[in-house]
């Protein structure tokens, strides 16, 4: 069992859990995801590490609440435990050797960008960080970004903070400027992270995409995570929690990423208003 020690809610629908897990803080890096199961019933899910601290033997995991899991790990309380956290597990995300970097990261999926910046920032280079949210609601982690970002753009797609706009707005515009990148690094939605590759195309800028949206039970036996590349004009089957998460965004078929993706949305809708009455029923709502 693993105890909760912190919870924190971000947002109305997105939580921060810090949970005693030692040997995964030992050697958990960036980009790297666990897998836990809320209780002895429960289904397996991967969530990626949001940070670690090895003194205290900890992981923070950012999560978002769509789905049966996601509410049932929601209602647990500091202090409770989880049945099984899993980890580290996947490629972590390559920081070596790159000096300038842009960091793209749209909702939920700047949980998984923050950890990434960090480490950019600890190694002395330079981090630029986009991150954008529906609303001002919506919005997390701006402070921790500042912290680790030379420069920081915030955008809202309503204009309720910051900038109006999607990140793609300014990232055109510093591209167009003749600012230059080792690398550009983009975590969200798979819809966002497809039009972040086309922006960065024109200017042979590399484009690396975290494909963990698209990961279920994070084995690769499920098989819902299969992921289709070309490289050199040839059709290669990936899978994002084996092989991945991170890819060259040039060789992703986004296309068909977002159309397998769409497949589970009812499935999953279902699932948590299920989840959502039980537990009303249970706490005698």
């Amino acid at each position: 069992m693993y105890k909760i020690v912190r919870k924190k809610e971000l947002n109305p629908t997105v939580t921060q859990m810090e949970t005693e897990a030692p040997l995964v803080a030992n050697k958990a890096k960036p980009g790297q995801f666990i897998i836990l199961r809320v209780n002895e019933e429960g289904e397996r899910i991967p969530l990626t590490v949001a940070g670690t601290n090895p003194a205290e033997g900890t992981v923070k995991i950012i999560f978002q609440v769509v789905g049966a899991t996601t509410e049932l790990l929601n209602h647990k309380k500091e202090g409770e435990s989880i049945q099984d956290f899993v980890g580290p597990l996947g490629v972590a995300t390559h920081t070596e050797g790159i000096k300038k970097v842009c960091i793209v990261g749209g909702g939920v999926g700047c949980a998984i960008a923050m950890p990434v910046a960090e480490e950019f920032h600890r190694q002395g280079a330079h981090v630029t960080s986009i991150i954008g949210f529906r609303n001002k609601d919506l919005l997390i982690l701006e402070d921790e970004f500042k912290s680790f970002s030379d420069k920081l753009i915030v955008m809202t797609d309503d204009g309720s903070y910051a900038r109006e706009g999607n990140v793609t707005v300014p990232l055109k515009e510093m591209l167009e400027a003749g600012e230059q990148f080792d690398m550009i690094i983009t975590i969200g939605p798979l819809v966002m992270m497809k039009f972040v590759v086309a922006a960065a195309k024109p200017f042979n800028v590399p484009v690396t995409v975290s494909m963990n949206p698209i990961m279920i039970d994070g084995t690769g036996m499920c098989g819902g995570c299969r992921l289709t590349l070309v490289q050199d004009g040839k059709k290669v089957t990936k899978f994002a929690c084996v092989d991945g998460p991170d890819f060259n965004g040039y060789e992703v078929d986004f296309d068909e990423a977002i159309s397998r993706g769409r497949m589970y949305f009812e499935y999953e809708r279902h699932a948590h208003e299920e989840t959502c009455n039980l537990l009303k029923k249970s706490e005698g709502v």
